[in-house]
């Protein structure tokens, strides 16, 4: 019983000090992110290695990647959606609303894995070559593709379900949960892939096997004994599930356009490179976009794992406390991102060469990598704002600033190729990553006092609702 109480006290996100419960729940999701974005990274290294056909295999792959983000940006728009909420109501000291939050996201997650998974299999041929497939690279795409959407049930909920753990104050469990599939997949990638001898076939049954040991942790989880909410079925309500869609509206955005910028790019990047060059500038996207989601997933591990502290706090009426944890969420954040950005520029070449020994596509995914990252450094005041405004469940702010960058990226990338050819086109990210934050920030110092004024009326109506009971 003792221990019991001790794991529901592992973070109090209402009494905590601010700094000490910034660290323990950022860090935790941080390292779950970067392990979730290494264990695919892993993926990409044994495929690129595959003897004979290792760049072609890793441009199929790498053309998968965009369509398979798109899928997890579903789990996120639910997991992210609902997630908030509950954080809200457990504030207010609403568990029962809480848990029906969490139930009517556990049913829509996994509607959703079975309509995508049938959908995703029905046009797979034409999806990928839309998507930038050549004819040298549909068969290692076809091949990776569909054994990974048969798993998007266990994505979907393993992802989306995780977010509930997080929310609760369990940052360690949910970092569990991910770093379990990792090194799952990691110890079983060359053992399908070279051992079997499957090929990108290979990478992906390891992918889908490491998916459902995380999504069983996570379930045993949210059933057991531990949370304060835990997870149920039942009390399905359309006002809720519409409330979630709305409030994660900004986050699946955020992804599923993140998938279309990945999918423009190696368009692009076939167009002006021809035939001569296409496919080795779209295996270079894949690895420079393996670096940048070094970047950008640990980064929303950072400012949205720390949205639980937010949404609760606004819940609860203390709007102190959120912008002390808003400081140290934004220097945790700069401090990542700067780091970043010293080793892309110093260690491009390292890196690339973990992906491919072929060197003309070294030195293309090199200068690609360095091209990408020069904007990463504002990119955390991008995150901190727009996760800070989606964890207390502004969606009025967080959605348009979300969706600013993403016309920054398009609009660079179709025009800047058509001065500076297909390398231009990686400049495409550095332009989204600065001009945007920079408005983001503006809009988020303008709009500090009326959150704050937001966050004194729930402090008021919590404080007069007793009295109102008792009289």
């Amino acid at each position: 019983m003792e221990q019991r109480r001790n794991m529901r006290l592992e973070n109090d996100l209402g009494k905590d000090p601010i700094g000490k419960l910034v660290f323990r729940i950022a860090i935790p999701s941080m390292l779950a992110q970067l392990v979730s974005v290494l264990y695919g990274i892993v993926d990409r290294v044994y495929i690129g290695n595959i003897p004979e056909v290792g760049s072609l295999a890793l441009a199929g792959a790498g053309v998968c990647g965009p369509i398979l983000t798109l899928v997890a940006a579903f789990a996120f728009w639910i997991g992210i959606g609902g997630s908030p909420l509950m954080s809200i109501r457990m504030g207010e000291g609403k568990l029962e609303e809480a848990r029906k939050i969490m139930s009517n996201c556990f049913m829509l997650l996994t509607v959703c894995a079975v309509a995508l998974t049938t959908l995703a299999l029905l046009v797979r041929r034409p999806l990928l070559l839309l998507f930038g497939a050549s004819e040298s690279t549909l068969t290692y795409a076809l091949d990776y593709y569909t054994i990974y959407v048969c798993g998007t049930l266990f994505a979907l909920l393993s992802t989306g379900m995780n977010q509930f753990i997080i929310c609760q104050g369990f940052a360690k469990k949910g970092m569990i949960s991910v770093m379990l599939g990792a090194v799952l997949n990691i110890l079983l990638d060359p053992l399908f892939i070279f051992v079997f001898n499957l090929g990108v076939r290979g990478a992906a049954i390891a992918t889908v096997i490491s998916q459902l040991a995380s999504c069983v942790y996570v379930l045993s989880f949210l059933a057991g004994p531990v949370p304060p909410v835990r997870i149920a079925l039942g009390g399905y309500q359309w006002k809720i599930i519409r409330r979630v869609l709305v409030m994660g509206l900004a986050p699946f955005l955020m992804y599923a356009i993140d998938s279309l910028m990945v999918i423009a790019l190696n368009t692009v990047l076939q167009r002006y490179g021809g035939q001569a060059q296409g496919d080795q500038l779209v295996a270079a996207a894949t690895i420079s976009q393996s670096f940048l989601l070094l970047v950008t997933l640990p980064l929303g591990g950072i400012t949205g794992g720390t949205g639980s502290i937010l949404g609760f706090n606004f819940g609860a009426g203390r709007p102190d406390r959120i912008w002390e944890a808003e400081k140290y969420i934004l220097a945790l954040g700069l401090i990542f991102t700067s780091t970043l950005m010293l080793l892309a520029q110093g260690g491009a070449v390292m890196f690339v060469h973990l992906f491919t020994p072929d060197p003309q596509v070294a030195a293309l995914a090199a200068r690609a990598v360095r091209l990408t990252t020069l904007g990463i450094i504002p990119l955390a005041l991008q995150y901190v704002v727009v996760d800070g405004f989606t964890g207390m469940g502004m969606m009025q702010l967080a959605l348009p600033l979300s969706l600013l960058r993403k016309v920054f990226y398009f609009t660079a990338l179709f025009l800047l190729p058509l001065a500076g050819g297909a390398m231009a086109a990686f400049f495409a990210q550095a332009a989204s990553d600065i001009v945007p934050p920079m408005i983001s920030a503006l809009v988020y110092w303008n709009r500090r006092s009326w959150v704050t004024r937001q966050a004194d009326r729930r402090s008021h109506a919590q404080e007069i609702q007793p009295a109102v009971q008792n009289g």
